[in-house]
């Protein structure tokens, strides 16, 4: 009997031997003891939250990730999921706690040492206990129409950051250069406060004023000279925006009239021209500044010091970070408009000058720009928003039965909230609209009646009908009327009507016709009034709205309580 038991324990101990080796070293991890004895870990999911302009490159490799089947320590299975954020806003929600992802990976390196700097300020322990490390360069500079650029000279000669600020300061615009047709450069770029692009775009900018290629100061910012300059270039900015890739989808939709030119990624110039060339006038070419570029190298930061990533977490995230720079992952990265970090590592064949770029080019062929720290990012912001033009915005608030309850509250709540976005000597007039339309408060500066205008709004309350083209034009001749003053007093200024609304006009005063052809301006985008529509529910008159968008080279927005804090802030980037 006792040599039975012995044997049957022994038979049970190899058993489990077996089936533990079979768990740790077969098929993935995967096999355990039937009946549960030995199951399988739940998964370890890790959230990346990552700048738009390597998300193709990073998507195809979290899925070979996947397919990889990868383990931590424990034997749990790893699961991924990717968003995409503007690297200068999820800088300030990490930093404040309402973002809480795995990993963060900004477009680049300034936007980390910002992070570290507002962070210390309230906690004691960085919120990285590594590093961020480098996953692909993405090199910044100028998306041009090809005939345009090849007026320049390119690609045969370097076009410098100062020869495009003077001409974009011009007052003969492309003239100089034999092309009168073409009028003054239309310069585009993204808000810095937001985006990569932008803020590289403007420290680039004030490296070649400056003559600078390293250290520029906060001194150097705000020097008499260079804040000019940046005065001068932003009245001769015709376009600000959210995203590059905005800019660039534009560009495809709106042709030359729209911009010329824009601060934009390699990554997304080289991909409107390869998935978007039949939409094109002219191909892109994008430029390397002659005096250098940043070569953003879009950082991955695991924030296992925040308090909210638990050590295994970090571990699948050090295990992806791994894959991200192991050599087949890297050799991917040009068939994603992305460069690898080594110049070794082949392009492949869609990084071309026949795509509009410069495949040679590197940071042993163009400089790369010192990147700025965190008070010299933070002052040109702070430049950014005092030079920038100033923008003149009438709301217009449908205050019909229909927006009753939630959608009443929700609208308010978010314009209010947009209020605060705007700059002091930015103008607001707010507009109510049911069955009459009110003017509430006519254009008037911000600083003087942003507190007001506030109250107003938050006090506004729902019920009657809906003059929404009644409205439309009310707020119209109220922009005009600004914008004759304005021009009467040598001012240059952006021009916005934000119009919010659940349903269609069911008042009649004035028609849809009559409405677009007598009430609405048809001049230049930059010089005219452009329409932002925030639609509320399903009843909206999506034809009209999106004509009023169209034609004045505005956007539409799907508004609802998760959405309509984004479009107001989309808005705000563009004013």
């Amino acid at each position: 009997m006792k040599r039975s038991r012995r044997t049957f324990l022994s038979i049970l101990a190899a058993a489990g031997a077996t089936a533990g080796a079979l768990y740790v070293f077969g098929a993935g991890g995967n096999i355990g003891l039937p009946g549960g004895l030995l199951p399988e870990p739940p998964p370890v999911r890790i959230t990346v939250a990552s700048a738009v302009t390597k998300q193709k490159w990073l998507a195809a490799a979290a899925d070979s990730f996947r397919a990889a089947d990868p383990r931590t320590a424990a034997g749990a299975p790893i699961d991924i999921a990717l968003s995409n954020v503007l690297s200068g806003d999820s800088m300030l929600q990490i930093a404040d706690g309402t973002l809480t992802p795995t990993v963060w990976s900004p477009g680049e390196t300034s936007w980390v040492e910002q992070l570290d700097e507002r962070w210390s300020r309230s906690h004691p322990m960085p919120i990285s206990t590594a590093p961020c490390e480098p996953t692909v360069l993405t090199p910044i500079g100028i998306a041009m129409w090809r005939p345009m650029a090849e007026a320049l000279g390119w690609p045969a000669t370097p076009v410098s950051w100062k020869r495009l600020i003077d001409l974009a300061n011009d007052p003969e615009g492309w003239a100089s250069l034999g092309h009168p047709e073409w009028g003054r450069l239309r310069l585009g770029h993204t808000h810095p406060q937001y985006s990569s692009a932008g803020l590289l775009f403007l420290a680039s900018a004030i490296y070649a004023i400056t003559g600078k290629t390293d250290g520029i100061t906060a001194a150097d910012i705000y020097d008499p000279a260079v804040e000019e300059a940046l005065r001068t270039l932003a009245q001769n900015t015709a376009k600000y925006g959210m995203l590059t890739t905005d800019l660039l989808n534009a560009m495809a939709a709106n042709g030359p009239a729209f911009l010329h030119a824009a601060a934009a990624f390699e990554e997304g110039t080289v991909r409107l021209n390869i998935e978007r060339g039949q939409d094109l006038r002219w191909p892109l070419a994008f430029l390397f500044p002659e005096e250098g570029t940043f070569w953003s190298d879009q950082p991955y930061c695991i924030l296992d010091g925040s308090g909210w990533v638990s050590p295994e977490e970090a571990e699948a995230a050090r295990l992806f970070q791994a894959h991200l720079l192991s050599g087949p992952v890297q050799a991917t990265a040009g068939l994603h408009f992305v460069r690898p970090l080594s110049a070794a590592t082949p392009l492949g064949d869609l990084l071309t000058e026949a795509n509009g770029t410069e495949p040679g080019a590197s940071p042993a062929t163009v400089p790369a720009f010192t990147i700025p720290s965190p008070d010299v990012s933070e002052a040109i912001i702070d430049q950014f928003l005092e030079t920038k033009r100033k923008a003149t915005v009438v709301l217009v608030l449908d205050v019909s039965g229909s927006m009753s309850g939630e959608p009443i509250k929700t609208a308010t709540e978010a314009t209010a909230e947009f209020l605060d976005r705007l700059h002091p000597r930015d103008r607001v007039g707010l507009l109510m609209f049911s069955d009459q339309v009110g003017v509430l408060s006519p254009v008037a500066p911000v600083a003087e009646v942003a507190e007001r205008v506030r109250n107003q709004v938050l006090g506004l309350t729902a019920g009657g009908g809906t003059n929404l083209n009644g409205a439309v034009c009310a707020a119209a001749d109220m922009l005009a009327a600004a914008q004759s003053r304005d021009e009467a007093a040598g001012e240059n200024r952006l021009y916005g009507l934000v119009l919010l609304s659940d349903g269609k006009d069911t008042v009649g005063e004035v028609s849809p016709t009559r409405m677009f052809q007598t009430c609405l301006g048809t001049g230049d985008e930059t010089e005219g009034q452009r329409v932002y529509a925030i639609a509320f529910g399903d009843e909206v008159d999506a034809e009209v709205l999106n004509r009023l968008a169209a034609e004045s080279r505005g956007a539409v927005f799907k508004a609802d309580p998760a959405s309509i804090s984004a479009a107001y802030l989309e808005i705000s980037a563009e004013q």
